[in-house]
């Protein structure tokens, strides 16, 4: 068990501790998120609808998003090491869920595992940063927060190849959810030899639960209405009643955040321009991971490939990505956050651009996904430290906290619903095609898969759009120059990443 004191330590972090941190972390980046590319599989396996995977896969960055402000207070109170073993626990638990609902209750099994998927992560998340902040000290700090920062992002960049290779082996897709077990039981036993750190124990708090509970709720509805509108119908009683409960909760939601003494959401970060464009930028350019899943599903349905095939398509993702995400650090550095950003983002607009070329030949357009994703690594590992600098750097001193909350949350609903939305969109146009596409295209090739590819078209059209709007959020609210010798100690930029 871990030392639940408070007092000083003379405990310095080593690798074998940092691994343990990246590891727990790796459970929802890289497992949790492997249902990108092996989701259609699962859904065959579990006899689920393709709008039920649709909720399955995004609700787990949903849940992230929705509590992990309020577990990282939590684990300031309680202790962060235990949060973290916490946090690992429900992985376990989530893993298990999902690895037994081909046996019973698939449905149910697969959402409760997702959920406690989510729960976990934002769990982990702000307890293990927290302990890097803590334990790790000038050069050694900057090091294990960019291993840290790899863990998250470079994790999802190596997902789809990983859960394809371990898809194709004898049991199959369950596997992924077998070493994300495993995972977390190393990651327990080496994280439960740190010593305990609990800042704010015995400090008295005031939980803003009416803020945590509307939020939830809100939210819960309105990605249901996203990902099962077109199966329940868009003017269904179920998804009025939905919409109107979304709305209704929100607004609710916002009224508890404006009277909280201590909200979850403080509104008043917002009052900062630069700020709320940067936060914007964030959400989108998380959002943009709805790519992932659109293209690897249009070429295993369309050309009839394997996860596994398909996972090989996006290495150069990871190769960019992990190569050279401190190139736009570095970057910042010189010339400021909105430079490298907008390079970034410049760069997912060209590589979404690449994959919505659905109508090309089956050869033509694998070639055009291995580039693309490698284009996509590269764009999103210059953005990602700058846009952290971008967003805080202009709140006073303090707001920075709530800011790196909200900034946190952002990013994890921005993957949420970048995924829901296209994958919605997938699945409603996937088997009868878009009417109105190809007298305004040609789709050249074979024609039996037409369906797919012009659905993956569209599809990607929705995450173009996002791509598009990060991009002008960026360049019309940053000002030049912003964040230059001004960036945020690693650690803080990587708190609100």
């Amino acid at each position: 068990m871990a030392h639940l004191t408070t007092q000083k330590t003379d405990y310095r972090g080593n690798d074998v501790a940092l691994a343990g941190l990246v590891l727990s972390v790796l459970t929802f980046w890289l497992f949790a998120q492997s249902t990108l590319n092996i989701g259609p599989l699962m859904a065959e396996d579990l006899g689920i609808s393709a709008s039920l995977l649709n909720v399955a896969i995004a609700i787990t960055a949903l849940f992230s998003g929705m509590f992990i402000v309020a577990l990282g207070g939590m684990a300031d109170r309680f202790g962060r090491v235990r949060l973290a073993i916490i946090g690992n626990g429900l992985n376990i638990a989530g893993s298990l869920c999902i690895v037994v609902a081909g046996a019973t209750l698939p449905a149910v099994m697969l959402l409760l595992g997702r959920i406690l998927q989510g729960l976990a992560a934002a769990s982990i998340m702000p307890a293990t940063l927290s302990l890097v902040r803590t334990y790790w000290s000038g050069a050694d700090r900057q090091r294990a927060v960019s291993m840290w920062s790899i863990g998250s992002w470079g994790g999802t960049s190596v997902a789809a190849f990983l859960s394809g290779m371990l898809s194709a082996t004898a049991l199959g897709w369950v596997s992924v959810f077998y070493v994300s077990i495993a995972v977390s039981l190393v990651a327990i036993a080496i994280i439960s030899r740190i010593p305990e750190s609990a800042p704010a124990k015995g400090v008295s708090s005031h939980t803003d639960y009416a803020g945590i509970i509307t939020l939830a709720l809100s939210m819960v509805a309105l990605q249901i209405v996203v990902t099962m509108g077109a199966d329940l119908g868009w003017l269904s009683p179920t998804i009025v009643a939905l919409a109107v409960t979304f709305a209704v909760v929100f607004w609710l939601f916002l009224r508890a955040e404006r009277r909280a003494h201590h909200p979850i959401v403080d509104l008043a970060v917002f009052k900062d321009l630069v700020f709320t464009g940067a936060t914007l930028s964030n959400f989108l350019a998380n959002a943009t991971a709805g790519l992932i899943p659109v293209s690897m599903w249009v070429i295993q349905s369309g050309a009839d490939m394997t996860p596994e095939q398909t996972g090989y398509l996006t290495i150069g993702y990871a190769v960019a990505l992990i190569g050279c995400i401190r190139v736009g650090e570095k970057l910042q550095q010189k010339v400021g956050s909105k430079a490298p950003m907008s390079a970034g983002l410049i760069l997912v607009v060209i590589a979404i651009t690449l994959l919505m070329a659905t109508n090309v030949t089956t050869h033509t357009y694998v070639v055009l996904v291995i580039i693309a994703f490698t284009v996509y690594g590269l764009g999103l590992a210059l953005y990602a430290t700058p846009s952290t600098d971008a967003a805080l750097t202009s709140l006073p001193p303090e707001h920075t906290g709530a800011g790196a909350g909200i900034y946190k949350m952002a990013s994890s609903l921005g993957a949420a619903f970048g995924v829901a939305i296209p994958t919605a969109m997938f699945t409603a146009f996937n088997t009868d095609g878009v009417a109105w596409l190809p007298e305004a295209i040609a789709f050249v090739g074979v024609q039996h898969n037409i369906a797919e590819r012009q659905a993956g078209m569209v599809a990607m059209g929705s995450v173009w759009i996002m791509a598009v709007i990060a991009l002008a959020a960026t360049l019309l609210v940053l000002p030049r120059g912003a964040g230059k010798d001004m960036h945020l100690d690693g650690a803080d930029a990587a708190d609100a990443a």
